[in-house]
């Protein structure tokens, strides 16, 4: 029998901004770039289409996404 895989069901659970917010950016590598509230709704915005479930998250679907995302941003800002 198998036993389930906990940090896939963590992944994949749909979760609230605030709750995103937390996991995103916990052990997260010091070079990546930190979420914050208003970056967090400026991608939200900017990728509407990636929250067909109104303001839920999930670090599966959501946090590759957010940091190439802030990545991404932070390398336009130092080229400007």
């Amino acid at each position: 029998m198998r036993l389930p895989d906990l940090d896939r069901e963590r992944s994949e659970k749909s979760i609230s901004f605030s709750d995103f917010l937390k996991s995103y950016n916990e052990n997260l590598p010091t070079e990546f770039p930190r979420a914050s509230l208003a970056l967090l709704r400026e991608f939200k915005k900017a990728n509407a289409t990636l929250f067909k479930n109104g303001d839920l998250w999930s670090l599966d679907q959501h946090r590759k996404k957010v940091m190439d995302w802030l990545l991404a941003r932070a390398h336009a800002t130092h080229a400007a």
